[in-house]
């Protein structure tokens, strides 16, 4: 990329984070509802620091972290000094809002200076280490939503992100199961473009025949187990998730309350009355796992799943991202004549079955960065193709995201899987 191209990526996505924080009180930006969720002040101060600590000071001379800040915004680096606590991040009212908003700006303007004026021998590190910092502030705009819709439903009064419109959903047609022959193929990033190095190398891997359904599971369809007593049933249940199940109280996904007879929903839009033709969201992959069990079907492995996007051709520039403004998944029109499956990318995260472990060959980067992911490949679960909070430039059929089994708060969803006879 020219420098100039560089510099414009770079503001257009600064920007998209400002813009996500644009319909927020002061008093929300410092909310932390449980140690998982962050302030959205917090989230614009880490991704300012992280361009601070990885590209401007071993880059620009003079630019040199300020100590407090480095405290505060580091999130897990340890090759850095002590850091803040995560449980504590909305324990403090200073740095204002305010003054985290002028240090973006100091940032951004000091980035500007970097990249107009470091030297040619020096551009080609520059430019990969601001690619990089794009691609984590694009998922910090993710997070930015996962955490605002938690901070605003622990609110007694259920207050609306950005309210919408509710739309109406035309009933779902039945799901279809779409096969797959086994055989040899390509799993992992290989090519041009951005790549995260847990997506890497790519390599031959032998897929057993299986079958995909062709869409992801609807709210109607998760109700059933619900109603069936799926969730007072430790059949359905790996031992650790009927732990969650009854020492948490869990009795449905998040965010689904029963007000009288009543299954009522908290969306980015507000409280509704459940969709039940919209697909389900905020499952832990405990219950994704107890819901295909309780079926008698499995989730896939990230092995199928990734040989079934290469074959549906999945395409970021026709999927439901972020940059459609919905706010919430949706599933989209079809002829009936289409043998792939649909939503391969973008309206929810899906749970796999698969383990997130590095692929043959991994060698994590050296230095701080390979703190990025390589230290977290253990006791989480690898969810695939994105959700409608997004960017359509971020995400790809190799993209691998990964939460602990427990957790529920991201927009995750699920896509049920069987051995083909």
């Amino acid at each position: 990329m020219q420098r100039a191209d560089v510099l414009r990526t770079y503001r257009a996505v600064r920007q998209t984070t400002c813009a996500l924080c644009e319909p927020l009180e002061t008093e929300d930006y410092v909310v932390q509802t449980m140690p998982d969720v962050s302030p959205p002040k917090w989230h614009l101060g880490h991704t300012s620091w992280f361009f601070e600590a990885f590209v401007l000071a071993p880059h620009l001379p003079g630019s040199t972290p300020r100590a407090t800040y480095g405290f505060l915004f580091n999130s897990y680096y340890e090759a850095f000094a002590e850091r803040l606590e995560r449980p504590r991040r909305g324990c403090l009212s200073r740095p204002t809002v305010s003054e985290v908003y002028a240090y973006r700006a100091e940032v951004d303007r000091r980035i500007a200076r970097l990249v107009e004026t470091v030297t040619v021998g020096r551009w080609p590190e520059v430019e990969r280490l601001i690619i990089l910092g794009l691609h984590h502030e694009q998922q910090h705009q993710e997070l930015i939503l996962m955490d605002v819709k938690h901070i605003l439903a622990t609110n007694p009064e259920r207050p609306a992100y950005r309210p919408h419109a509710i739309i109406g959903h035309a009933a779902v047609a039945e799901a279809r199961p779409i096969g797959f022959q086994g055989g040899m193929g390509r799993m992992g990033f290989e090519g041009e473009g951005f790549s995260y190095d847990n997506e890497r190398p790519a390599h031959p891997l032998h897929v057993p025949s299986f079958e995909l359904q062709d869409r992801l599971v609807s709210n109607r369809e998760y109700l059933a187990f619900i109603e069936d007593g799926g969730y007072r049933d430790y059949r359905h249940w790996l031992s650790d998730g009927w732990d969650r199940v009854r020492h948490e109280g869990w009795f449905a996904p998040l965010y689904w309350e029963r007000i009288g007879e009543r299954w009522m929903m908290y969306t980015l839009n507000g409280l509704e009355t459940l969709p039940l033709d919209e697909p389900v969201c905020h499952v832990s992959y405990f219950e994704a796992d107890a819901y295909a069990r309780w079926l008698g079907k499995r989730l896939p492995t990230e092995a199928e799943w990734e040989r079934a996007a290469r074959a549906a051709n999945a395409d970021p520039g026709t999927a439901h991202l972020l940059e459609d403004g919905r706010l919430r998944p949706v599933y989209p029109g079809r002829d009936g004549g289409d043998d792939a499956p649909a939503q391969m990318l973008g309206d929810l995260w899906e749970w796999t079955a698969s383990a997130y472990l590095p692929y043959p060959g991994y060698e994590a980067p050296e230095g701080a960065l390979g703190e990025y992911n390589g230290k977290f490949m253990s006791g989480q679960m690898v969810l695939r193709g994105g959700s409608f909070a997004t960017p359509r430039s971020h995400i790809r059929a190799t993209y691998r995201n990964f939460f602990y089994p427990g957790q529920r708060w991201q927009f995750a969803g699920i896509r049920l899987a069987e051995r083909s006879l």
